[in-house]
């Protein structure tokens, strides 16, 4: 019960802003993290609930598969705590919150929309579109892009997504090594995990 470890997480540091990174994620771009949670944060506009920068199939999504981002406030995150009862709500932390909502452009740069159960939603779009670029580690061929990918940054500890970026078009048939890879969708969970 991932939603449970969040909720319990949040509630004893007293957050108001709840962010979700996962660790299969390495090539993770701190500005990204930036930009979306700007997106939920007091002093923005919108009035958001959740944000995020990509959602899983059937959404859309603009930027890498490995640049995932979402974020929400506490009283979004308690209420899934309390509500959510499907088994993909609970390990993917977040879904409760945006499943079923209709997103529409705000921006070339931004969709909001409603979800059923009333959170307001913010998705962060990226132009051009790099949503069909994998840079995930979930699979063998997953692991080798990245090691392919870090043996070309080398030293260079501070990289933006922008440098993994210039190496993949550079070197194209880095991005074949993986291309392959189907994405999970929303409601697929790991089916080795006890109780199930």
């Amino acid at each position: 019960d991932v939603l449970d470890r969040y909720y319990q997480a949040a509630q004893a540091h007293q957050a108001d802003v709840i962010v979700r990174i996962t660790a299969d994620c390495p090539l993770i771009d701190p500005a990204v993290i930036d930009q979306t949670v700007k997106l939920l944060t007091a002093h923005s506009p919108l009035n958001t609930d959740f944000s995020c920068n990509r959602l899983p199939p059937p959404f859309t999504r603009t930027f890498p598969i490995g640049l995932d981002v979402e974020a929400c406030t506490f009283t979004a995150l308690q209420r899934a705590w309390q509500e959510s009862t499907e088994i993909f709500h609970r390990e993917h932390v977040m879904p409760f919150l945006y499943e079923g909502t209709n997103l529409t452009p705000d921006t070339p740069h931004l969709t909001r929309g409603t979800s059923p159960r009333g959170f307001r939603i913010a998705q962060l779009h990226h132009r051009p579109d790099y949503g069909s670029l994998r840079w995930t580690v979930d699979t063998p061929e997953d692991l080798e892009f990245i090691r392919q990918v870090f043996a070309r940054l080398g030293d260079k500890s501070n990289f933006t997504w922008y440098d993994v970026l210039e190496i993949v078009q550079k070197e194209p048939q880095l991005a074949q090594i993986n291309a392959d890879i189907r994405h999970k969708t929303m409601t697929e969970t790991d089916h080795r995990a006890p109780g199930r």
